[in-house]
């Protein structure tokens, strides 16, 4: 492998029944970022059928070219179809850079190309940076339970990959006015395909997706109970936002994981994050320091919680919340 033929970075858009999944935007705001250290392209890899009108939407979130695949084999994903049309360019293409989305999708397809390609892949990734000397990329992500952040780089094989989690990343904004986008061949035949989708069947939940909340209240350890966790979940109602916990909460069944906040959870930023009994472990600190106003309700003046909020209230949230609840309907009920 002559490393120096591999150049650029690709970000795989992911979509799912023609929509473009919010990660893959996020991911087009920081490979933007990275590319123009590099001072190279940055591609759009789309897959489906009938999806080239969603290139337009890549290009104006700072792809300089889409490459759009398209085939009866790909209107669902599989594995074997995804990985063969990727695999086929990145060998003919030769990217510097892959990302994916760690979504359900991206974890089962990102390692099956990093095997085909021969390459390493760093997953669930929270910071991304590159050396701008040799195009090495440097990933970092949570390692031992969460207690540490490892940053980690593959010099040795091309394209360097990494999955990234949703919420990490800022999108951009572009015209979109030079991207290229061009409609690639593809390879392949139902006989490359060992699954085929027959059905799919949703679910009736309707789960909010907390990474795109503008006002967050969340509950931990701390709340003592599901009966109490009732009351983080009323606040949340009375201030027009949603409902999160941390690992803790999550585990106890007080909330469903969709809604766990953390390294093993998702990123969020809201303009208001209320962190209710809630100690503030690194784990879960890093998913939600980036709110633009955090709170804190704790009955330990001393919670590493304190040192990240803006505003901290000690005291009983047995006692706090309902109160914050009464003052909110009050300045509702005087509006």
């Amino acid at each position: 492998m002559n490393i120096a033929d591999y150049k650029g970075v690709w970000v795989f858009a992911e979509q799912r029944e023609g929509e473009l999944q919010k990660v893959s935007l996020e991911l087009l705001g920081e490979g933007r970022r990275q590319a123009d250290k590099l001072g190279v392209k940055l591609t759009a890899l789309l897959l489906g059928d009938n999806v080239a009108h969603l290139a337009d939407e890549l290009a104006k979130h700072g792809a300089d070219e889409v490459l759009v695949a398209e085939d009866k084999n790909l209107a669902h994903y599989t594995t074997d179809a995804y990985t063969k049309v990727i695999c086929d360019l990145a060998n003919e293409r030769k990217p510097g850079i892959l990302f994916v989305g760690a979504t359900f999708i991206g974890r089962d397809l990102g390692p099956r190309v990093a095997a085909r390609l021969n390459t390493g892949l760093t997953a669930d990734c929270t910071s991304i940076d590159v050396e701008v000397e040799n195009g090495d990329l440097l990933a970092t992500r949570p390692a031992f339970g969460g207690n540490l952040m490892a940053t980690i780089a593959c010099p040795d094989h091309r394209p360097q990959m990494a999955t990234v989690r949703p919420g990490v990343f800022e999108k951009v904004n572009t015209n979109g006015a030079d991207c290229k986008i061009e409609k690639v061949a593809v390879q392949l035949s139902d006989s490359d395909v060992r699954t085929k989708v027959l059905e799919t069947v949703k679910t009736a939940k309707d789960i909010v997706d907390i990474s795109e909340a503008k006002i967050i209240v969340a509950g931990g350890r701390g709340v003592g109970s599901k009966e109490n966790f009732d009351l983080v979940k009323e606040l949340a109602e009375a201030l027009g936002g949603v409902v999160a916990g941390s690992r803790a909460a999550v585990e106890k069944g007080w909330v469903e994981n969709a809604y766990q906040v953390g390294q093993t959870g998702k990123t969020v930023k809201p303009t208001i994050y209320v962190a209710c009994g809630i100690s503030g472990a690194i784990q879960h600190v890093a998913g939600m320091q980036d709110s633009e106003v955090i709170i804190a309700i704790n009955k330990d003046e001393t919670a590493p919680i304190m040192q990240v909020a803006d505003y901290g209230i000690v005291g009983d949230l047995k006692k706090v919340i309902p109160e914050l609840i009464a003052q909110v309907k009050a300045i509702k009920d005087a509006e």
